[in-house]
């Protein structure tokens, strides 16, 4: 559901999609991550997904100026799971209420899988 704002001079209305992309381009910006994996996979296979569809990596839930994101990426082998978690939520979180100007309650990071370099 698209986030609308009104003021004296009009509104704004912020679609989802463009939330998702923001909160992608963000968290791709982060050390150790090495794509956006889609939220849908069939038996078990996750897609790494190419710059122009990270957003179908992302789920955006909104409710007024609230928003929750959910992330699904895939990550290098050898970094820190947690530490490279964080810095994507503290990432994505600054970005999307920086540009947009609405309230990030959550910033939900699942690990779908590691890629591993021969």
């Amino acid at each position: 559901m698209p986030v609308k704002t009104d003021n004296k001079y009009g509104y704004v209305n912020i679609d989802d999609n463009v939330i998702a992309t923001i909160a992608g381009l963000s968290a791709m910006e982060s050390y150790g991550i090495v794509g956006m994996a889609s939220k849908s996979a069939t038996d078990g296979f996750f897609e790494l997904l190419k710059w122009d569809n990270l957003s179908k990596g992302v789920k955006v839930s909104t409710e007024g100026n609230e928003v929750v994101i959910s992330l699904h990426v895939i990550l290098e082998y050898g970094v820190r799971i947690s530490v490279v978690a964080e810095n994507i939520i503290e990432k994505v979180k600054f970005n999307v209420e920086n540009l947009t100007g609405l309230t990030v309650n959550k910033v939900n990071v699942y690990v779908q899988g590691i890629r591993v370099e021969k």
